[in-house]
C-alpha cells in the first residue's frame, strides 16, 4: 500500500471541519505489525525495516495494526533531514544497530489504517484518529504527536521553532492509498522539492571531486532541465554522492529541454534514476530553480514520485 498524500495549499483552512498537524521533515513510512512481526515500508513500497532496528519493539505493543507516519531524526528536538539521510542507505543489520545508538530515529504516527484485522481506511479521519489515540502509543522511539484546531497559530509556532510546516486535514476525510488529495493540504515554510539527477559537474580545480549536479523533472520520456545545484555539496556529502553517480554514467544527456552551454560544459551524464531533495526560493521565469541547495538523496522515492505541482508552487 502507498500512503495518502497531501496537496500544496494556498490558504490554511479554518473552522471545525479541519484539524492541523506539524509537518515533519523526515521519511514517510507505513509500519505494519502482524503477530509479533514488524515491517516498515517507504512511500514507494520499498521495505526498509532493517534500517531502523530501534522501531522493532513496536511489534510488541499490539498484535495487529497498520500505522502511517513519519520517521524523523531529531537533533536538539528539531528534525534534521541530513541526519536522517545517513540512515536511508543502510542495508546491513550491524551498521543499522550502530547508527540506532549514535543517530536514533523517532516514528511520528499520525494515522491508523488497520487494527486487529479491521480495515479503517473507509472511516473518517475523526474515527481513525480517536482510535489511534486510544492505543496510547508512547515509546522510546515512537509517539503520536498532537493535533491542533488553530491552523494559523500552529503555522506561526512551527515557523518560530524551525520546523518544516503544517498539514491541514479535513476531519471527514477517508484514507485514499496512493492518492494526492485536497482533503489534506500542506503548508511548508521552506520550498523543499524533490528532483531527479541527470548529470554532474566536477569542481573547477579537480575532476575527481563533485562540484554540482544537474537536475530536472520527468517530461516526455526524459527530464525537463531545472538547473545546476552546487550549494550543499561538499566534503563527505559530495564524495558519497559521486560514488552513487559513477555507476550510472551514460553517453547521452537525459534532458529533453535545453541545458545551457555553461552548465553542460564538462558534465558527466547519468541515467535519471536518483531523486534528491533540494531547497530553493521557487522558480525563475525561465523555469530554473532559484538559489537551490542540495539536502540529500531520497532513496525512498523514484522519479515517478516527483511532484511537478510542488515545483510550480515553489
Amino acid at each position: 500500500m502507498r500512503p495518502m498524500l497531501a496537496t500544496p495549499g494556498s490558504r490554511v483552512p479554518t473552522g471545525v471541519a479541519w484539524v492541523h498537524e506539524v509537518k515533519w521533515d523526515g521519511m514517510r513510512a507505513l509500519v505494519d505489525v502482524r503477530n509479533g512481526t514488524l515491517r516498515v515500508t517507504s512511500r514507494t513500497e520499498r521495505q526498509v525495516t532493517v534500517a531502523f532496528p530501534e522501531l522493532a519493539d513496536l511489534a510488541l505493543t499490539f498484535e495487529d495494526m497498520l500505522l502511517d507516519g513519519e520517521i524523523v531524526a531529531l537533533l536538539g528536538g528539531i528534525p534534521s533531514f541530513p541526519a536522517l539521510a545517513e540512515r536511508f542507505h543502510v542495508t546491513g543489520s550491524r551498521r543499522a544497530a550502530a547508527l540506532a545508538v549514535t543517530n536514533p530515529v523517532t516514528y511520528m504516527a499520525f494515522d491508523l489504517l488497520r487494527l486487529y484485522g479491521v480495515d479503517l481506511t473507509g472511516r473518517a479521519l475523526t474515527d481513525r484518529r480517536a482510535t489511534l489515540e486510544r492505543l496510547e502509543l508512547a515509546g522510546p522511539h515512537w509517539q503520536v504527536p498532537p493535533t491542533f484546531t488553530d491552523g494559523e497559530a500552529l503555522r506561526s509556532a512551527t515557523r518560530e521553532q524551525g520546523l518544516e510546516g503544517i498539514v491541514s486535514k479535513r476531519l471527514s476525510s477517508r484514507y485514499l492509498p496512493g492518492v494526492r488529495s485536497e482533503e489534506w493540504l500542506k503548508f511548508p515554510h521552506r520550498a523543499c522539492v524533490s528532483v531527479v539527477i541527470g548529470g554532474w559537474r566536477p569542481e573547477t580545480d579537480s575532476r575527481d571531486r563533485l562540484g554540482a549536479v544537474l537536475v530536472g523533472v520527468p517530461q516526455d520520456g526524459g527530464l525537463a532541465y531545472l538547473g545546476r545545484v552546487g550549494s550543499g555539496i561538499a566534503g563527505k556529502a559530495g564524495a558519497a554522492l559521486r560514488s552513487d553517480l559513477v555507476p550510472l554514467e551514460s553517453a547521452s544527456s537525459p534532458f529533453v529541454t535545453e541545458v545551457p552551454r555553461e552548465d553542460a560544459l564538462g558534465a558527466t551524464w547519468v541515467r535519471p534514476v536518483l531523486v534528491c531533495e533540494v531547497q530553493a526560493l521557487g522558480l525563475t521565469p525561465q523555469r530554473r530553480l532559484r538559489q537551490p541547495a542540495y539536502r540529500g538523496l531520497r532513496p525512498d522515492l523514484t522519479p515517478d514520485d516527483v511532484d511537478i505541482e510542488e515545483l510550480t508552487r515553489a
